[in-house]
C-alpha cells in the first residue's frame, strides 16, 4: 500500500479519528511522518488545554507503524514496549509531532538485527504548539523482532 492510501486510511482508524489526531504527511519511503491535533471540545481538559491523553496518543503508532513498512511487514514485528510523557506547558489550538527515521538509524538497526532477533529502540518526540514551543516530550521504546529467529541461533537451539 502507497503513503498516501495508508495515510487515508489510518486517518479514519478510530483511535486517531475519535480523538481528532489526524497524519498531515506520510513520506513516500515511510521515513518521515508529520502528525497535528487541533483543540476541540472532546480533546480539551478541564483547563481548557489539550487532554493528556490525546497529546500521548497522537506520539503512540508512529514508529513502530514505519518501522515496519521500512524493515519488511513479513520479515518484522515491531510494537511499542514503553512509552513516558513529560507535559511541559498546556497545549492550545493546533499542537504537532513529526517522526523520523533517518538512515544512520536505520543501518545500525539492520546490522543489528543482522546478528540478533531483536532490538529496543527509544524515540524521543517532541509535541510542539503553533509558536514551536514544546508542550509535551515523549519517549517511545519500540521493540523490534524478527518473524523467523535467524538461522544461527535455530541451529544451536536445536543442537544445544
Amino acid at each position: 500500500m502507497n503513503a498516501a492510501t495508508f495515510r487515508r486510511l489510518i486517518n479514519l482508524w478510530p483511535p486517531l479519528l475519535c480523538a481528532g489526531i489526524r497524519a498531515d504527511h506520510i513520506s513516500d519511503d515511510f521515513r518521515r511522518v508529520d502528525v497535528s491535533l487541533t483543540l476541540r471540545w472532546f480533546n480539551r481538559n478541564i483547563n481548557g488545554a489539550h487532554y493528556g491523553g490525546s497529546l500521548f496518543s497522537m506520539t503512540d503508532p508512529w514508529y513502530g507503524l514505519m518501522l515496519l513498512k521500512v524493515l519488511g511487514e513479513k520479515e518484522f514485528m515491531v510494537w511499542t514496549k514503553d512509552a513516558s510523557i513529560d507535559y511541559l506547558s498546556p497545549g492550545r489550538g493546533v499542537v504537532r509531532a513529526r517522526f523520523d527515521l533517518t538512515e544512520s538509524l536505520l543501518a545500525t538497526a539492520r546490522e543489528h538485527l543482522s546478528r540478533e532477533d531483536k532490538l529496543v529502540h527509544p524515540f524521543d518526540i517532541d509535541i510542539t504548539d503553533a509558536a514551536g514551543t514544546v508542550v509535551a516530550k515523549v519517549r517511545n521504546t519500540v521493540y523490534i523482532r524478527r518473524r523467523i529467529p535467524l538461522a544461527t541461533e535455530t541451529l544451536s537451539a536445536a543442537t544445544g
